[in-house]
This record gives C-alpha cells, structure tokens and sequence, in this order.
C-alpha cells in the first residue's frame, strides 16, 4: 500500500500541521475530495455535488449516449441533443409529470451477408436520457424540433416566472 508509509518530511508536515502523524495519509485524502467539491462550487450553474437546473442522470462518458447542451435563456430553457443518423420517427420525446425523457433507437442496417468489413465503429441502439424540468419551465407550451441530426426542444418558462423579479421599497424605520 504504497503512499500510506509516512516519509521524514511527511512526519514533520504533519507535526506542523497539528495533526497525528498516523493521519497524515488521510488529511491529504480529504483534502482532495474537498478539492473536487470546491470545484463543483464554482462551476457556473451547478448546485452542490453537481446537480443543477435540469437534474439529470450522470451519463458522462457511456458509449452510445449523445451528446446534449442546455442553456437558459431570458424566455426558455433549450435541449439541443446530437442525434446524427436518426429520423425524427425514430425519436421519442416524453413528458411525466416534470420528468422530460428522450429515447431512439438506431437500428443496424449492415448487411452481415457482405463479408468484407475490416472496421465498425458506428453505434446502433437503443438510448434514453431523463433530465427533471426546473420550476420555471412551462411543461405544457414544450416544443420539439429536430434538424440536420440535432434534436431542439424548447421549454418556454411561465409568465411568472419571467415577472419574477420586481423592485421592493426600502422604507425607513422608526
């Protein structure tokens, strides 16, 4: 377990420190886990432990899954996801209560009777993706478009949503 034995200089950063020589190798642990979340803190758009607006499912690095941006904008909310090689009749686009899915299937068109494929690497499939809609967006006025492979959903946000920012009047106390 190497990085666990305490080096001389590890002994007197730890006396330094304050802290018992056998925690060391733990504070520097911790340290690094709170690292991670500060990162989270500061990364624009994103509560605590990474969730934001439009809670998703952590689908960060799973093969097959496409791509999709989210922006605010002053009037709605905008789902762009990369969908290359679909037809819109291929795509569902689903509404349950405040949960959004996105689903399609691609299915392979390669004909295994053509023997002479020296390399695949297109996916073909079955994916969907869930996100949870933010309090502001109007789930009944969602629309759907979809374009050169890129699948745009608008959510427009509720009236009061866009009128909730008004002046309050500071008055004097006597």
């Amino acid at each position: 377990m190497e990085g666990l034995i305490m080096t001389d200089k590890d002994k007197k950063l730890a006396k330094e420190q304050g802290a018992p020589s056998h925690w060391h190798p733990l504070l520097n642990l911790r340290k690094q886990i709170d690292r991670l979340f500060d990162d989270y803190d500061h990364t624009p758009g994103l509560l605590p432990l990474g969730k934001g607006l439009f809670d998703s499912e952590l689908f960060l690095g799973r093969p097959g899954t496409p791509a999709v941006d989210i922006v605010e904008q002053d009037q709605a909310f905008v789902i762009s996801a990369e969908l290359p090689g679909l037809d819109e009749q291929d795509i569902e686009v689903k509404l349950s209560g405040r949960d959004l899915s996105i689903s399609a299937e691609k299915k392979d068109e390669r004909d295994e009777q053509k023997k002479g494929y020296h390399l695949s690497e297109r996916r073909y499939g079955r994916f969907e993706r869930r996100f949870t809609l933010p309090a502001a967006a109007d789930a009944d006025a969602i629309e759907a478009n979809f374009a050169k492979g890129v699948l745009t959903l608008t959510l427009p946000k509720k009236p009061e949503a866009l009128a909730s920012e008004r002046r309050i009047e500071v008055k004097r106390s006597e």
